[in-house]
Order: C-alpha cells, then structure tokens, then sequence
C-alpha cells in the first residue's frame, strides 16, 4: 500500500476538531499511520490490514472518496453516535463555564440511517464495513458566533469526547438489517417497525429506505398508503 505523509501536518491533530482527533487517538493502534495519503486521498489512519476513516456527520461528503477507496483496499468507516450527552454553555470568548447539564435525547445504533441515506450503496461493496460507536461526549455552545440564530442564540462550537461505552460492526447490509427485531411479523410498514425498535418514524423510514436501496428489504404492496416491507435472503 504506497502511503505518503501530510507535509502541512507536524502531528496528527493539527487544525481537528476535538472529537474527531480524540476517536483518532483512541482508535488508532501502535504501528498504524495517522494523516497518510493513500491513492490520493488523505486518509485517517492506515493499518496493514485496511484504512480507517472517521466521520462525525455528513456522509455526503466523503462518499466518492470512501467508494474509490474501497475498489483498491479494505476502508472501515467509524461513526460515532452519542448515547449521553451533556450541554455546555460557555461565555462568548470561551474563558468561563456557565452551565453544564445532561440532554434528554439519546443516541441509539439505529440513528446511523440518518447520515446512511445519502450514500446506501457503500454497504454492498465487499471491501466496505461500518462501525458505529457510541459514546458520552460534551457538545459545546457559545453565543454571538456566525450562525447563532437558533437556540436562542447560542450555537454548537465544539463537541468533546467523554469515554466510548460501546461498538458496533457491520461488514454488510444483512448485518445492518439485523437491527430489526426477529419478532417483527412481515409484512411490516415503517410505522410498525418503528413501535418495533422503539425510535420515532423518520428513523424507521431511513433505515426502511436504506435497507431497501441495499437489496436487504424488499417491498411486497401496499397498506392504505404505506409501503409493506419484507426481508430478502442473504
């Protein structure tokens, strides 16, 4: 594998934002290549055995590189989902805390489909696997900044790494389709699948999509005006 340094980089974290350079560290092992450009593309970290690239939101933007790799190499792509999460709230010039308290949203593996639906085919490559990890992690936000229109002002400026509490792997879009629970009767809409996973509908109706754009779901009719769904072999 011909692998070449970032000259612009003196150490692996340079210009990162901090939960991106802290699931680097954590993930990297001795004898791997942090910041390597591998066939052109720079690439997060490189092992004897495959290319690991981290993503903390917006698979669209890393879809073609990700595809062009995985023609060539082994990628594993590594998301995190945040399973707890605390809310801080900083001064405008970030030198003092004002508040920390504990979301009420929790991340859950299914919430994967949300970034997954803008780039399904990776999953039906051979050289292609996914691995989901959650987490507990900070999110940041300060007020005053550029796009502080929301939220009454105050805007996500950073998100910080507690610990990682779990992973998950998936190697094909039959493991993804896993995530449905065997007692789930067919055929089944995205409404009954949702009560089934015990997440909102639009999730259940991107991991619907998702599943089905990989060739793991397939639709069989209609109910009223919902689509019912069954697994296909594999």
């Amino acid at each position: 594998m011909a692998r070449t340094r970032n000259p612009s980089h003196k150490i692996s974290t340079l210009n990162e934002r901090a939960l991106h350079a802290a699931l680097k560290e954590w993930y990297a092992r001795p004898g791997d290549h942090c910041e390597v450009y591998v066939d052109g593309f720079l690439v997060d970290i490189a092992r004897d055995d495959r290319l690991v690239e981290i993503q903390t939101r917006n698979f669209a933007q890393i879809k073609r590189k990700l595809a062009a790799l995985a023609e060539r190499h082994r990628v594993r792509l590594v998301y995190p989902i945040a399973e707890e999460k605390w809310i801080i709230r900083e001064s405008r010039d970030g030198r003092k805390r004002l508040s920390r308290r504990k979301s009420p949203k929790r991340g859950a593996v299914e919430h994967v489909f949300r970034e997954l639906v803008s780039a399904p085919a990776l999953l039906a490559m051979p050289h292609f696997s996914l691995e989901v990890l959650l987490i507990r992690e900070e999110e940041v936000r300060r007020q005053g900044l550029a796009r502080a229109w929301r939220r009454g002002g105050w805007a996500t400026c950073e998100r910080r790494l507690i610990e990682v509490v779990g992973r998950r792997v998936f190697e094909t879009s039959h493991d993804l389709a896993a995530l449905i629970p065997d007692g789930l009767a067919e055929p089944f809409t995205t409404a009954d699948l949702a009560s089934a996973i015990g997440q909102p509908r639009p999730v259940a109706q991107q991991m619907a999509y998702c599943l089905r754009e990989m060739g793991a779901l397939r639709v069989t009719g209609k109910k009223h005006n919902a689509f019912l769904y069954v697994r296909t072999d594999g």
